[in-house]
């Protein structure tokens, strides 16, 4: 049996596909955009993911497991929970029937760097919330099973995000976020971000606004992903400021999104609903922003900052009492 470092040593070399497959797969079934005993084959799902079989097989038998789908008289699965009488429907599956964009990509296509920057960069995001932890730059190439100069470029780029630092001749050090630190950042946000809002307020396309708002009105429907809450937050956070023309001014912001990895946390810790008050007050910079109303649209901003600032100290105390998640064996803790 693999123990816990084995296990997710594996989840994150094999996870590439198998485990976006069963993904993508689930919430097609969740969402209901499959039909009932839909005729689920390995052939035609590898063909239109561009894989072999092994995966989607994987995917499959992990399907099966959640109760999703159930074997029948014929090849495959079909898309039933096991005893349901249901008639299997066999059509040729695409995009369209599972509720895929034709654009949408279906694979996992980045290079191993990227997938391992990805990776880093979850990793330290979760750790600092929770302590002040060490990085080897050794144990993570190991790890990934990559070379130390792709763990290290990828640690330089994140030391620009601010999710780790190092010293010469040090090791890589990541957390405490504190409270303090968090204070800090929301001052930083809420004076830049209000003067480039203002700045960028009569640049901003009426269609971006209206597909922002489209984005923020998915997150009522309960549990979020955190793929889809950090799109609504950068849609108010950074795209909205772009129009502004500073780029040093947004990098110093995507700089001091830390405040935001908490809020991510606490979500997928806790599964809860995001707050109505959050995206009350991000429709408002919107409304706002749509009838012209320039400076009342950056005095919203200005009002959810302030908010979102007390909201996410909340959270912080009570991530603080939670258990450590499981984190990989290269992250060491300090305190």
């Amino acid at each position: 049996m693999l123990n816990k470092s084995e296990s997710m040593k594996a989840g994150v070399r094999g996870a590439a596909r198998y485990e976006m497959i069963h993904q993508m797969l689930l919430q097609a079934i969740e969402a209901k955009t499959v039909p009932a005993g839909l005729v689920l084959l390995e052939g035609p799902l590898a063909e239109l993911f561009g894989t072999s079989r092994v995966p989607v097989r994987r995917a499959l038998g992990l399907l099966h497991e959640k109760g999703l789908i159930t074997r029948f008289e014929g090849r495959g699965f079909i898309v039933a929970s096991e005893g349901q009488d249901v008639e299997p429907q066999r059509v040729t599956l695409n995009r369209t029937l599972l509720g895929w964009d034709q654009e949408q990509e279906l694979v996992d296509t980045r290079s191993v760097g990227e997938k391992v920057l990805s990776d880093l960069q979850e990793a330290l995001s979760t750790c600092m919330v929770f302590g002040h932890y060490q990085l080897s730059e050794a144990n993570a190439a190991e790890f990934y099973n990559v070379s130390r100069n792709i763990i290290r470029e990828s640690l330089m780029r994140l030391r620009d995000r601010g999710l780790v630092e190092k010293e010469p001749y040090s090791q890589w050090l990541s957390g405490p976020l504190t409270a303090r630190e968090i204070r800090e950042h929301y001052e930083i946000r809420t004076s830049l971000e209000t003067t480039a809002l203002r700045k960028a307020a009569p640049y901003i396309a009426p269609s971006q606004i209206v597909a922002s708002q489209g984005r923020l009105d998915q997150l009522k429907n309960g549990k979020v992903t955190a793929a889809e809450l950090e799109r609504v937050e950068d849609d108010l956070h950074l795209l909205c400021l772009e129009p502004a023309g500073n780029r040093a001014m947004l990098e110093i912001l995507r700089q001091s999104q830390s405040p935001l990895i908490v809020t991510r946390i606490f979500y997928e810790t806790l599964v809860v609903p995001v707050e109505d008050t959050m995206i009350d007050e991000h429709r408002l910079v919107y409304d706002m922003l749509l009838k012209g109303s320039w400076d009342l649209a950056t005095m919203s901003l200005h009002e959810h900052l302030e908010r979102a600032q007390l909201r996410t100290l909340q959270k912080l105390k009570v991530l603080s009492v939670l258990p450590e998640p499981a984190l990989p064996p290269y992250l060491h803790r300090l305190s």
